[in-house]
């Protein structure tokens, strides 16, 4: 990065102004990111987090644990009918 050559105060007072500009905006942006993680980690949302991500994995595998299972169930039903 090159240094800035500077023929006024007034150009430095420019961009000291627009640094402190700069600075508030990044302040007021982690102010609110903050606010907005401290709302989303209440007992109620973790828990509706939670109960929705283990809902969703087991709607979508379904199927996957049903042709698992499956032969098993039809094994046990037809070793049951022999009397095995």
């Amino acid at each position: 990065m090159e240094k800035k050559k500077y023929s006024s105060y007034a150009e430095i007072d420019r961009d000291l102004e627009i640094l402190k500009l700069e600075k508030e905006i990044n302040y007021q942006k982690l102010v609110l990111s903050f606010q907005k993680t401290k709302e989303g980690i209440t007992p109620q949302k973790i828990v509706n987090g939670f109960i929705s991500s283990y809902t969703d994995y087991f709607s979508n595998s379904y199927t996957s644990i049903l042709q698992s299972i499956l032969p098993y169930v039809i094994g046990w039903f037809i070793n049951k009918k022999r009397g095995i």
